[in-house]
């Protein structure tokens, strides 16, 4: 892993236990539920910039505010193991027979920007919360925002293979049975 990659990866980690320890404060927690409102985001600004977070881009700022308010909606107490596709396909039984499952990861896969990614993840952040799983790794997910702004297809190939990777895990299991 190079050195910037591994820096981005740290700052990722890092941010989630910062915003983890801030939502023990109710008021913080309100305000960075708010962040991922296009209307109400610059009220958690102060946190962000408290994290040294450069609010003049919106590649970088959108990302660490998206990731903010998911974590203080799903009121996580850790960090968890599974990517975005693994979340995604555990929000429906079929899992990868699931037509909503493939359309869901069709359209975060055909977003162009990090903006657009920011935009499409809101709803599936809160799917996600709707059917229970906590254990989405928001650090990996933070990083791949960060990075998706130069390596869009890098990305959106690891959350398919995530998808179809866990879907292949589960048939095997089922299939072990």
């Amino acid at each position: 892993m190079s050195d910037s990659k591994q820096t981005t990866h740290r700052k990722a980690f890092a941010f989630t236990r910062f915003i983890i320890d801030k939502m023990q404060d109710n008021g913080i927690a309100a305000t960075l539920r708010r962040a991922d409102n296009p209307n109400t985001e610059y009220q958690s600004w102060d946190t962000l910039a408290a994290f040294n977070i450069d609010l003049d881009k919106p590649w970088q700022r959108l990302p660490f505010a998206t990731i903010a308010a998911a974590m203080a909606k799903a009121k996580i107490e850790q960090n968890g193991a599974n990517g975005i596709g693994q979340a995604i396909t555990r929000c429906y039984e079929d899992g990868k027979d699931s037509d909503q499952a493939k359309a869901k990861l069709r359209r975060l896969l055909a977003c162009e920007s990090v903006e657009e990614v920011c935009r499409i993840l809101r709803p599936l952040f809160s799917l996600i919360q709707a059917k229970g799983d906590s254990t989405l790794d928001y650090a990996r997910l933070l990083d791949e925002l960060l990075s998706f702004h130069w390596r869009s297809q890098d990305i959106k190939a690891r959350w398919a293979q995530d998808f179809y990777r866990y879907v292949k895990s589960e048939t095997k299991e089922a299939d072990a049975s």
